[in-house]
């Protein structure tokens, strides 16, 4: 067989592999599904009576043998269930019980917050129930979670407290529990060594709840192999080996001699792997355990692959090909016929509705054919609309946006040029012409920011600070000023920001607040980077909006300014456009800090074009 041949051969090997682990889940526990079936016909005579004790047990039944097995997400789902079940009969054992499970289970999914709130329910209802022992497990838990997570010290003693009131109460729930959290906490802080000895107490009192044995079992086996101590790890696993809930369940041997194998991988003992791999494997085959074959077989193509010896992989999976036949007849027995029942009805409900329709369409074939191109036509017909409105309704926005950024400009100059008017009418010639050669600069900045609807954040400030320099000149008596940036704002050369969006306010500052002031305000524009954007913030010590409205002549009265309505409608827009969410607050600042604070959010944008 040629190398290509190989690979395709390995290939429907493979996918056969995982057809087959996708379809046939194998259950090792059978304790376990005893427990989960009791549970359901539990809750099925539950639902036929419209009796919620007897639903709040069933699902609490089904919450502990899903905690014991270790799937924790849906042990958590059953006590809830159980839990909502027992408050709404008013049962406080059945309450206290249900809620302590619950906060177990929370913390072994790390909540510890949830967990906290369940044990503290727990022990009001259990003190409410006149149960003294759990009230006090209770409250050492909800102090162990209490307390800071680096007191090691204390959080053992409350462990060790609830660890001899489960020996005098021979709870081995409880004792295993809290060995287990005892046996992190000591790994945790890096004495393996007491950890160690922790899991194995939790192992010994958890032998007849196999599940449990062998989680306790595997994670000593894994606390040595971190610390490569591969002896001892094998020393575990063979223990456990001999236990007779493992000696008479074959999946389990099957298991747990694939786990020791991969001990022998990670110490480079690949002959002792293969051995107890190939048994593994000859068990699986002999009882049908398709899942742990499975497992057997990929981990010895691996170690085949790694060492170069391809035609040894290509055997076997020759070999897995050979056995299929009698895995699958030996699971077949494990299938649920009820389930295969249904799904055959299923089946054949789907095949006679099929069958029907078929023949509807071929006795309405012409009719549905022309449906069916009508309405297509109809939908792109819609569709060619829909965009051309979409293309007219955005070009129509950005023809509003440029008015309004056009708009901006002779506002702009108007207002400036007020300023010049007024050092010639008090015959300050210098300044006047200092001023219009800042002023010249500051239009050739105003004209080039205009053409877009995004300019680099670094020109906008630079336009800004030479705006408000201008303004200083003009009112040096009346304000100083300062512009805070943060270095991320200031570093980032790509950052865009709208054009003309913060200049009016910075006029309105000066030309309503800071101007009428007796003693000189003080101006402050800040930029902050936050996680929705850049936060803009101008701050002036100004009269206010309230006080500024009563020194407005009447003809300014009549003749409001277009600036500020101007930036609302640009923000208006840009949001709609750019599917932005720029905002905008001015409000006056409360007494005694008189003057006006404006709050301005805008997103991070980069090279964005208009």
């Amino acid at each position: 067989m040629n190398m290509k041949g190989k690979s395709t051969f390995k290939a429907f090997v493979v996918v056969l592999l995982v057809f087959i682990s996708s379809v046939n889940t194998i259950a090792y526990a059978q304790e376990s599904k005893k427990k989960i079936k009791s549970a359901s016909k539990k809750l099925e005579r539950g639902y036929e009576k419209g009796n919620r004790d007897t639903l709040a047990q069933g699902y609490f039944d089904l919450g502990e043998s899903y905690y014991q097995k270790g799937e924790f997400a849906k042990s958590e789902s059953y006590y809830k269930k159980s839990k909502d079940l027992f408050e709404k009969t008013g049962d406080s054992e059945g309450i206290a019980k249900s809620s302590r499970a619950l906060a177990k289970v929370q913390e072994e999914l790390n909540k510890d917050k949830e967990a906290k709130v369940n044990y503290n329910t727990a022990r009001a209802y259990s003190e409410k129930a006149g149960n003294v022992t759990s009230n006090t497990l209770n409250t050492n838990d909800v102090s162990r979670l209490s307390v800071r997570s680096d007191s090691t010290r204390l959080q053992q003693n409350f462990l060790e407290e609830n660890i001899d009131l489960g020996k005098k109460n021979n709870d081995t729930n409880e004792i295993i529990t809290n060995y287990g959290r005892l046996g992190e906490i000591n790994l945790k802080n890096n004495n393996m060594q007491a950890g160690i000895a922790s899991f194995s107490n939790a192992y010994e009192f958890s032998k007849n709840k196999p599940e449990q044995a062998l989680r306790y079992n595997q994670l000593i086996t894994n606390a040595y192999l971190q610390n490569k101590d591969f002896t001892k790890a094998i020393e575990t696993k063979k223990k456990i080996l001999d236990e007779s809930f493992v000696e008479n369940s074959t999946e389990l041997k099957a298991s747990e001699m694939t786990s020791l194998a991969d001990i022998y991988i990670q110490k480079n003992e690949n002959a002792t792997a293969i051995k107890l791999l190939n048994e593994s494997y000859a068990l699986s085959v002999r009882n049908g355990h398709t899942l742990e074959a499975k497992k057997c077989i990929e981990k010895l193509d691996s170690i085949y692959r790694s060492s170069g010896r391809r035609e040894a992989s290509l055997a076997l999976y020759k070999n897995f090909l050979s056995d299929l036949p009698a895995i699958i007849i030996r699971d077949s027995s494990l299938t649920d016929n009820k389930i295969i029942a249904e799904t055959e009805g299923k089946l054949k409900k789907l095949e006679t509705e099929k069958a029907l329709k078929d023949e509807l369409i071929r006795e309405k074939n012409m009719i549905n054919f022309w449906l069916i191109a009508a309405m297509i036509i109809l939908v792109i017909f819609t569709a060619v609309i829909l965009f051309i409105l979409k293309k007219l309704k955005t070009k129509n926005k950005k023809i509003a946006l440029q008015s309004l950024r056009r708009e901006m400009n002779p506002h702009f100059i108007f207002n400036s040029l007020n300023s010049i008017n007024q050092f010639i009418a008090n015959n300050n010639e210098l300044q006047a012409n200092q001023y219009l050669t800042k002023f010249s600069t500051l239009m050739r900045r105003v004209m080039e920011n205009s053409k877009e609807d995004f300019v680099l954040f670094s020109k906008e400030v630079e336009l800004l600070q030479n705006y408000l320099e201008l303004e200083k000149s003009r009112f040096p008596d009346k304000f100083d000023f300062s512009i805070e940036i943060e270095d991320p704002l200031y570093a980032d050369d790509q950052l865009k920001i709208p054009g003309m969006l913060i200049q009016p306010h910075l006029e309105n500052a000066i030309w309503h607040g800071l101007r009428y002031k007796d003693e000189k305000g003080f101006l402050k524009l800040s930029f902050t980077k936050k996680q929705s954007g850049i936060e803009i913030i101008i701050e002036d010590s100004g009269i206010g909006i309230a006080e500024s409205k009563k020194h407005k002549t009447a003809n300014q009265k009549q003749h409001s300014g277009r600036g500020i309505t101007n930036t609302l409608e640009r923000i208006k827009i840009l949001n709609e456009l750019y599917q932005q969410n720029i905002t905008c607050i001015v409000e006056d600042k409360a007494a005694p800090n008189h003057g006006v604070k404006v709050k301005m959010t805008v997103p991070l944008l980069k090279n964005k074009t208009a």
